[in-house]
């Protein structure tokens, strides 16, 4: 029996989509894999809402957050945390040898702009990272007015990390002035895992191209002129990916981004509701993801056990992150899914725990 995926990401994958991974490959050097990544680039940048230029990467998109880091950072990265995947963020600052410093909130907060004014008014840093949506506690930041605070810093890199929100919600990177906006392929946009990409303005572009010792397989400087020049790939790329991408946009593109948005909030909406009746919410309510809900256990239920029990009628929700595993839970609802399969199963939630 399929399980269907409630956790966020790898998340559920249409059967045609899945097809279009089984087209016959052509040569990545050809005409014709520079045509599909130009196709895809202007369709990607309807969906980042900019004129940027699209690199792909064939990594997750922890590839891509490590080639921003690395190989945009001059001075000093100020890292802001609001979970798991920013403290990724300057793990991979200080391994790749970066000064950074971490700005962390509790879990369930989000960055204060105030602080991110504060550290920037220093004149230390001249790169910030952002993570958008943090999966591991179901925060949204509010990226506009951060945003608005950074745009009084003109020299800073403003990176941005979307991998869990890009393509299930409204994010206007070009107004909010973001230069290097990361996302994958794996979770908002419905498709396998194995590609990550990413929007790099020419900001970016130049400040990277003043930093020594960006890798090689990463580099965004080689991996922005290859494809700004010839729409090519420094290395061999997951073709497969690439096929399933383009067509996949084209679904995207034809539901409508502001349909899709609100199919988003919608689900976002009915599953805060079940969780306030039978549970709690953790995340600061002024913050919540519109792509995944972090539940509270004040009932002090076995997670795992809940799993084990929804597997047998094939869904499968996703046990807190880290350090709230057991103590929360969480309910993706992202990419292709609709409200009825939403509701599917948080009614086998019900009626597994007797609610």
């Amino acid at each position: 029996m399929h399980t269907k995926l409630f956790i966020p990401g790898p998340v559920e994958v249409l059967p045609e989509v899945l097809e279009k991974m089984a087209t016959p490959m052509i040569g990545h050097r050809s005409k014709a894999c520079a045509e599909l990544q130009k196709n895809i680039s202007e369709k990607v940048q309807k969906v980042f809402y900019t004129k940027n230029v699209i690199v792909l990467s064939t990594s997750s998109g922890s590839g891509l957050m490590e080639s921003a880091i690395r190989c945009c950072t001059g001075k000093r990265a100020a890292v802001f945390s609001i979970g798991s995947f920013g403290d990724r963020w300057y793990k991979m600052a200080k391994t790749n040898g970066k000064e950074a410093d971490i700005f962390r909130v509790p879990d369930g907060q989000a960055t204060p702009p105030a602080d991110v004014d504060a550290a920037l008014a220093t004149g230390k840093y001249d790169l910030v990272t952002i993570t958008h949506n943090e999966t591991s506690t179901g925060v949204m930041n509010p990226i506009a007015e951060i945003a608005a605070v950074i745009k009084k810093y003109p020299d800073v890199v403003f990176c941005v990390d979307t991998v869990s929100s890009m393509g299930g919600t409204y994010i206007p990177v070009d107004e909010l002035g973001i230069d290097f906006c990361i996302t994958s392929s794996q979770k908002c946009l419905g498709l396998p895992p194995g590609m990550s990409i990413a929007s790099v303005s020419e900001k970016a572009y130049e400040r990277a191209k003043t930093v020594e010792n960006r890798g090689l397989y990463f580099d965004i400087v080689s991996l922005y002129e290859k494809a700004q020049k010839k729409y090519q790939y420094p290395s061999t790329p997951s073709i497969s990916h690439m096929f399933a991408l383009d067509y996949q946009l084209d679904r995207i593109l034809a539901e409508g981004l502001e349909n899709r948005f609100a199919r988003h909030i919608e689900m976002a909406e009915y599953t805060r509701d079940w969780a306030r009746k039978y549970f709690a919410i953790f995340p600061d309510e002024r913050y919540l993801s519109n792509t995944l809900t972090t539940v509270t256990n004040p009932r002090g239920i076995s997670v795992a056990d809940l799993n084990a029990e929804l597997a047998k009628r094939g869904f499968n929700i996703s046990n807190g992150y880290g350090d709230l595993k057991e103590k929360t839970f969480r309910i993706a609802h992202m990419a292709d899914c609709t409200l009825a399969e939403v509701k599917e199963v948080t009614d086998a939630i019900v009626d597994i725990l007797g609610l």
